[in-house]
């Protein structure tokens, strides 16, 4: 059984925690949070697990296995580090690091000690991107062109992360699991309207190799809560709404079809409208996936489908997509 550490008990953390606890694969439990009365409020929820306000104290006990991050973003790639050196896996809330340059050396802190390093993509674990990727796969969709994407809500504004790092790793790293590509070409531009020199709105254009494109639009300022991508193909379009309580998924029998003219002339288009089919989905909380996998692949070494590879990719979508955004941003004087 793995012995795994928390550290970090705010927003996320106890989600961890308590999907932690319900895992028959994990074996002793220590949480970890510099802030006692929250150490004592989390620690009365889940009786019996160890407790400590300091990290270090995880880092050092060898009956400890493995360490699940859930700080702040700056003190992810500090930790991580010390954990690795230190001989024990680690799962890395998003985003895995705040530069690629410590990204790269996670990865190869863990590659070399032939450690798990795991990056908290959670939605790569839920039912519907699942879905989406065995209906990518399968070709049912046929070609895919472009995809738009649409995360946006009325805050929560953060203080020290543009909202590129905030919003973007969810739809980078769904964007490039469905694609099995990294991006080749990324533009972003926006503005701070709130707090000045914290970006929250945001346009991000990608171009994959083969000639997909895509579009993510990312907004703190939002009437209301949109979390919905459209994927269109040669063959047929998908539509995947998060906030649909039931019908996640829909695809489209839509497309448009050039006709080859008879004789010298114009070309035609044809149009088709066909059926609108919402698939069935498994029912499984994605938390839950995400922890059997990490705890999975410490026991026997497997690379985890949210790999520290595949949040290296994600930093470095996010620093090009950040660096256009500061180089572009819209002034209003």
């Amino acid at each position: 059984m793995v012995r795994v550490g928390v550290i970090g008990l705010g927003y996320w953390g106890p989600n961890l925690v308590r999907n932690l606890a319900a895992n028959g694969r994990c074996g002793r439990i220590v949480i970890c949070d510099r802030n006692p009365a929250r150490l004592e409020l989390i620690g009365g929820r889940f009786p019996g697990l160890d407790r400590t306000t300091c990290c270090q104290d995880l880092i050092n006990d060898p009956e400890i296995d493995a360490l699940v991050i859930a700080t702040e973003v700056l003190s992810h790639y500090p930790l991580a580090k010390t954990a690795l050196l230190a001989g024990k896996h680690v799962f890395v809330e998003k985003p895995f690091a705040s530069s690629v340059a410590e990204a790269e050396e996670l990865v190869e802190l863990g590659g070399r000690s032939g450690l798990v390093t795991m990056v908290g993509h959670t939605f790569l674990y839920s039912p519907p991107v699942l879905k989406t990727k065995e209906i990518i796969d399968s070709g049912e969709l046929g070609d895919i062109q472009f995809l738009t994407s649409t995360r946006v809500n009325l805050g929560l504004h953060q203080k020290d992360v543009s909202v590129v790092w905030d919003l973007a790793p969810h739809d980078f790293s769904m964007l490039f699991y469905w694609l099995g590509r990294e991006p080749d070409f990324i533009r972003a531009f926006g503005s701070d309207f709130v707090l000045e020199g914290i970006p929250d709105v945001a346009f991000i254009d990608l171009g994959f190799p083969g000639g997909v494109i895509a579009n993510v639009q990312l907004s703190w300022l939002s009437p209301s809560k949109l979390r919905k991508t459209v994927i269109v193909g040669s063959r047929k379009m998908l539509v995947y709404d998060d906030t649909e309580p039931d019908e996640k998924i829909k695809i489209y029998d839509k497309r448009v079809d050039v006709i080859e003219p008879m004789t010298f002339g114009e070309y035609q288009l044809s149009y088709r409208s066909g059926d609108i089919l919402s698939p069935k989905l498994d029912s499984f909380e994605p938390l839950a996936a995400e922890m059997e996998d990490f705890l999975r692949c410490v026991e026997t070494g497997d690379t985890p489908r949210s790999s520290g590879y595949g949040g290296l990719a994600v930093v470095k979508a996010l620093e090009k997509a950040d660096r256009s955004l500061s180089e572009s941003i819209w002034r209003r004087d």
